[in-house]
């Protein structure tokens, strides 16, 4: 009789041991029913999300962290998905796109004079005119036409002097075509921007802000390059012929005055360019 009541007593004790085992692994082994203040996060290390709390507690990104992502709420007929994220994205972009609106200039763009005409195509912008039956057409896109911003490093005890944020500007390479009426050919010049001629000193001689990289024969109106044609490479051009090239541009109207215009006006374009994706980014997060 007594070893059946021992017996009895240590399967109470286990079971009793066991319950209590099991209650404790529960939390780390089944993470749905653990409180939220009891879960461990991550961090969160998506910067958008830091700019459009502007600096407020880390009680917003722990908001964000645990919106119901299994179970999205779709408000409209497109059957995506719709989160809190996608949410603070769309806030954050109607910020970004109502600062942008503030700093444009004008919502035209910018006149070329010297009889050029402009023609659109999505981000490329094709110039033309006839000059004493000479067709002169250029040619640029301004995708990838922001040069990066690199700041100059300051010495130990220097201090940065307070200076206002470098305006934007776009200096995109360009293609002049020039075509005569008795020619089966068109000579184009590859032009671009050269990082050390984007800057005059006071006192120092004006130079060519833009410069010729290559040279070709190229059949009339082909978008493509034809790399069976022969190509001139000006880096090691003599002087003299590539100053006579750039003087034949210039007597058809491509000098330094007109690419001054057309970097404001490539800058206007690609500004207006840049809001309207930010407007379709807008539009498609929200699904409106």
């Amino acid at each position: 009789m007594l070893k059946s009541v021992v017996r009895a007593v240590g399967v109470a004790v286990r079971i009793s041991s066991a319950t209590t085992s099991t209650a404790r692994a529960l939390p780390l082994s089944c993470p749905t029913v653990c409180s939220p203040s009891a879960a461990t996060t991550r961090p969160f290390t998506r910067s958008l999300w830091m700019l459009n709390n502007n600096g407020a507690s880390s009680t917003y990104r722990l908001k964000l962290l645990s919106s119901k992502v299994l179970n999205p709420s779709v408000s409209c007929g497109c059957g995506g998905l719709h989160t809190e994220g996608d949410k603070a994205f769309g806030d954050f972009l109607s910020d970004e796109i109502g600062e942008e609106k503030k700093v444009q200039k004008s919502k035209t763009l910018p006149k070329m004079s010297g009889g050029w005409e402009l023609e659109m195509n999505g981000t490329e912008a094709k110039l033309t005119k006839t000059v004493s039956g000479e067709k002169i057409t250029v040619t640029f896109n301004v995708n990838n036409s922001i040069p990066p911003n690199f700041e100059e490093e300051i010495e130990p005890g220097q201090q940065k002097p307070a200076e206002e944020e470098p305006e934007i500007v776009s200096t995109p390479n360009f293609v002049v075509e020039v075509t005569k009426q008795s020619a089966k050919h068109s000579l184009v010049f590859d032009c671009h921007f050269p990082e050390d001629e984007m800057a005059h000193g006071e006192g120092e001689e004006e130079s060519d802000i833009f410069a010729i990289r290559e040279v070709s024969f190229q059949p009339e109106g082909d978008s493509e390059w034809k790399e069976t044609s022969y190509t001139l490479n000006t880096d090691s051009l003599d002087w003299a012929l590539y100053d006579h090239m750039m003087d034949f541009l210039a007597d058809r109207g491509v000098d330094n005055t007109f690419v001054d215009e057309l970097m404001e006006l490539s800058t206007a374009i690609e500004h207006q360019e840049y809001i309207k994706f930010l407007e379709d980014l807008q539009s498609f997060v929200k699904c409106n």
